[in-house]
């Protein structure tokens, strides 16, 4: 992930008062979470499955604190449960954050079901989204995610396009 893309979440994550960040690490944000994790200002929480990650975070929700799910977008095929129970039926909102591995112009193979599933996913699970492809987006649009959610009381997610987290786009 570019330096200035890695400051721009944090700096966002601090701005839209998040407490507490649930992740599973994988390697296109390894940087993210290297620097979340040593962060005094981010209570990181190292999860075992997205599933968990998700539900975790919406516990975070109800102490009144905010948290944000940060994993890869394969993830969300394991968090569909976990999502559609906090949000459908209890409403829980869950704020997540990823990369969108698959996005056009995936060099590695593996990444093309993640891309293919992802926005149907989102769209089945009437979960609202926004593909952020430049860096100057990064803040304002988790300002609004965060606004959303308040709002409808019901998850976003947040999905950084190539553009932002790849050099070599």
């Amino acid at each position: 992930m570019k330096d200035s893309a890695l400051r721009e979440v944090v700096e966002g994550f601090k701005e839209i008062g998040i407490e507490a960040v649930c992740a599973l690490p994988e390697s296109r944000f390894k940087e993210l979470y290297r620097e979340l994790s040593r962060s005094p200002d981010f209570t990181y929480v190292p999860v075992t499955n997205e599933g968990e990650g998700v539900s975790i975070a919406g516990g975070v929700g109800l102490t009144g604190k905010r948290a944000v799910m940060v994993m890869e977008n394969s993830g969300l095929r394991v968090a569909c449960e976990a999502l559609a129970r906090l949000g459908l039926t209890h409403g829980i909102p869950v704020m997540m954050m990823m990369p969108y591995a698959g996005d056009f112009g995936e060099q590695f193979s593996w990444g093309i079901a993640h891309g293919i599933t992802m926005e149907p996913l989102l769209k089945s699970l009437r979960i609202p989204y926004f593909i952020v492809r430049r860096e100057e987006d990064i803040r304002g649009t988790l300002v609004r995610a965060q606004r959303h959610m308040n709002s409808s009381r019901y998850h976003v997610a947040v999905i950084l396009g190539r553009e932002v987290f790849d050099e070599t786009v």
